[in-house]
């Protein structure tokens, strides 16, 4: 083949014809060892308005993929076509190669391979080409691996043991299997406290599954304690992640350790406590467990009482993992001073960005009583007949110490305005400041939901510690087939742990200072639902905790800020009293032994309200999706010059719709801001340029108008003017679309064959037609 033949092939045909060969010819097993086109992340979400679409120019899709053994990838290789050069695409390997944590990487155009090593040997380049035939062996890729990750010979066994196989097919993303892959990795070279810190919603419990499937099947572990503080995730585990294990798994009751079964999940509550006698952990020996995991380990101290680290110390022979989405890292408590530095790192900016998780827009609200504050006019008496403490209440004081009943009021009704504006029936959780408060906000939704509430009692339902019935109905919430309840009102219940996948509204009326609550809290949103339509989650801020955003720790790597000095210990002491970090911060206890004073017919009123998005960089940016689309279109295209060039040039008008698409903009759900009435080339040109839009009947009707048609027969006619009409009621993506042939009034003409050929004399002739209309349709001298 000679090269102008060769640059004439599809990427597609290079890697058939020359890389693929190349690679198979080294050695590598393509059943098992060659992965082709994996799809290692989706692209983000963008959001602007109440719409969402991702953004499909930053999916990462990598070409190849090397394996050692299914699951354990070693090294990537990107295809180029023949007119680009030897290394053009290894910038983009060493960016896969990066996320996949694999030492090699290699790019290809089809003449022959350039290379990228991490781990070169004395004297040896790290950058080099060479010809196919020179492709490294499996063992060459794995040699590095090895070396790269510190992973002796005595280790291997146990890190090729195999994952377990879903038979629906199911597989680990690319942070999981690196997540998996360190902690067995770690444990094979005898480390016996692991620390993985994972967002919420990135699958640690399935995560989790996989790193103990493997070393149980390893022999390394036989019997396994799972302990999380929550009943709900216990009983999530069991039926769902877990469920694999099947006979050998059982889970801890009636305060007794079973020794029948190999995998234990249990809550801290249900194995220790406070008396000697409620410690049954110690009712088996210190070496009955092999490992123990520990879900959501932040939530204990690091301090020598906690719960969970009396049960570690008891079992200090086992393997130690602890799982967190946010890892504790103040002066006084440090999980890394405990379990040592994370041996990976998901965080949650990092999964937005990958697409995984669902993004968030803020809509911070400043109330006047709030952020001017509010002094009592002098002898002023509570609602009791107690006179109030002369003194400037402010935003702190909200709800903790002053209740304004029109403030408790005025927030139920914005919840209630957003909802119908959006979606009455979108799932919203709404901390307040304690149980108190929850219930004050439940009564007040109530009445600002008015017929939603009458309609059914459990629209909007207090879920806190002390609520039998709102606890009876977490499920409820939770489950996205179940409708209600809507609203779920609490303090500190649903901060941790409760996979509300459909939460589509986080509204904050509590104070938080706590930027491991804070994270937490946001935890409850970030998972992605397409089956429920769940792109995107909002924030309704009303006491400034979302300033924590804006706080370099919100999403920065952890560290340990402890710094003993020559006289202290080692250990991290325990928090002094009200340190201002802990759980509980206006948690479900709160404000319950505290009298508040209780004031009605106080006026309060809302002073200002903006709207934020993530922006590319991650940073909360003000901006309207009209304002996003105009600087995404121009980055494109600078003037309507340059975009009427390629709009006019474009054989199909819907590849430059599917391009925009590429960058995030969406026009249908542009048109829902400004008008359905108006096709893709008048909201392009109106939002990006300025020009006056016309609806899609207006250019249609001018067209007509124009007597145009006269050139053509009186059956070419009738199919152009219907197919006008349908550009009309329909857009561009009709028009251009063969299939719009088979439809009425078509039908009525002939099939869609009959029509191409004998009306227009053939598919050229059709085409030609429908070029012509489309230059016809978007002519620039007609006005609005």
């Amino acid at each position: 083949m000679n090269s102008k033949e060769k640059r004439e092939l599809s990427e597609a045909d290079i890697c058939a014809k020359f890389i693929t060969p190349a690679i198979i010819d080294a050695g590598w097993d393509e059943m098992k060892q060659i992965r082709r086109e994996v799809t290692l992340t989706p692209g983000p979400i963008v959001v602007r308005g109440n719409v969402s679409s991702r953004n499909k120019n930053k999916k990462k899709f990598a070409d190849y993929v090397l394996s050692w053994e299914p699951g354990v990838p070693i090294g990537v290789v990107e295809a180029k076509d023949n007119n680009h050069t030897v290394s053009h695409g290894l910038q983009q390997a060493l960016g896969y190669a990066e996320i996949l944590e694999v030492p090699s990487a290699f790019s290809s155009n089809g003449d022959a391979f350039a290379s990228h090593n991490k781990v070169p040997t004395p004297g040896e380049d790290i950058e080099t080409e060479f010809p196919f035939a020179l492709f490294p062996p499996p063992q060459e890729l794995w040699r590095r691996y090895k070396q790269f990750h510190g992973i002796e010979d005595e280790a291997e066994k146990l890190v090729v043991q195999p994952y377990h196989e879903d038979p629906s097919g199911k597989e680990p993303r690319y942070y999981q299997v690196d997540a998996i892959n360190r902690t067995v990795e770690a444990v094979a070279s005898g480390q016996r406290r692991v620390l993985l810190v994972m967002a919420t919603g990135t699958g640690k419990t399935y995560t989790t599954f996989q790193i103990i499937w493997r070393l149980w099947k390893g022999g390394v572990v036989k019997r396994i304690l799972f302990l999380a503080d929550r009943n709900i995730l216990v009983d999530q585990t069991l039926v769902n992640d877990f469920k694999p294990f099947g006979s050998v798994m059982t889970k801890i009751k009636n305060r007794k350790i079973d020794p029948a079964y190999e995998i234990y999940l249990g809550l801290y509550q249900a194995i220790t406590g406070p008396a000697e006698e409620d410690k049954i952990f110690k009712s088996v020996s210190p070496e009955f467990f092999d490992m123990i995991v520990i879900d959501e380990c932040h939530r204990g101290s690091a301090a020598d009482d906690a719960a969970w680290r009396e049960i570690l110390d008891y079992f200090s022979g086992a393997v130690q993992v602890g799982l967190t989405a946010t890892p504790k890292e103040t002066k006084y408590v440090s999980n890394i001073t405990y379990f040592g530095e994370p041996v990976y790192t998901y965080s949650l900016k990092q999964g937005i960005e990958d697409g995984f998780l669902a993004p968030y827009k803020v809509v911070r609200i400043d109330i006047d009583k709030d952020i001017h504050g509010w002094t009592p006019p002098p002898g002023m008496k509570d609602d009791l007949g107690q006179e109030i403490e002369q003194r400037e209440y402010n935003q702190k004081d909200m709800d903790r110490i002053l209740v304004l009943n029109q403030r408790t009021k005025l927030v139920a009704n914005r919840v209630m305005q957003y909802l119908r504006a959006t979606d009455t029936f979108s799932k919203t959780i709404i901390f307040c400041e304690d149980i108190d408060h929850a219930e004050r906000m439940r009564a007040a939704i109530v009445n600002a939901a008015g017929q939603l509430a009458l309609d059914n009692p459990k629209y909007v339902m207090r879920i806190t510690g002390d609520s039998i019935e709102g606890k009876a109905e977490l499920d409820n919430f939770i489950d996205p087939e179940s409708r209600f309840p809507v609203i779920a009102t609490t303090s500190e219940l649903l901060t941790t742990g409760v996979d509300a996948k459909t939460c589509k509204l986080i509204v904050l009326d509590k104070t938080i200072t706590s930027m491991t609550v804070f994270k937490q809290i946001i935890g409850r949103g970030t998972r992605i639902d397409e089956e429920n339509g769940k792109w995107f989650f909002t924030i309704m801020d009303f006491k400034k905790a979302t300033e924590l955003f804006r706080d370099p720790d919100f999403d920065g790597e952890p560290v340990v800020i402890y710094e003993p000095d020559d006289d202290d210990g080692p250990v991290p002491p325990d928090p002094p009293p009200d340190d201002g970090d802990g759980e509980d911060d206006g948690g479900d206890e709160g404000g319950e032994g505290t009298r508040k004073i209780r004031v009605s017919g106080v006026p309060v009123s809302i002073i200002a309200e903006r709207i934020e998005y993530i922006g590319p960089d991650g940073d909360l940016i003000t901006e309207s999706y009209k304002d996003f689309t105009r600087k995404q279109i121009q980055s494109e295209y600078a003037s309507l010059d340059q975009f009427l060039y390629r709009w006019n040039g474009a054989k199909k008008k819907q590849a430059i719709i599917e391009e925009l698409e590429e960058h995030g903009i969406v026009l249908a759900n542009l048109a829902e801001e400004v008008g359905k009435e108006y096709g893709d080339f008048d909201l392009i040109c109106h939002i990006a340029y300025g020009q006056p839009p016309l609806t899609r009947k207006e250019r249609a009707s001018n067209v007509k108008k124009r007597n145009y048609f006269t050139k053509y027969g009186e059956q070419a006619k009738g199919v152009l003017t219907a197919l006008l009409d349908k550009y009309a009621d329909e857009g561009i993506g009709t028009l251009e679309s063969a299939k719009v042939l088979r439809l009425d009034p078509f039908k009525t003409m002939g099939t869609p064959v009959e029509i191409i050929n004998d009306i227009f004399g053939g598919k050229d002739g059709y085409e030609n037609a429908i070029q012509e209309l489309e230059q016809e349709l978007f002519r620039q001298d007609q006005t609005a």
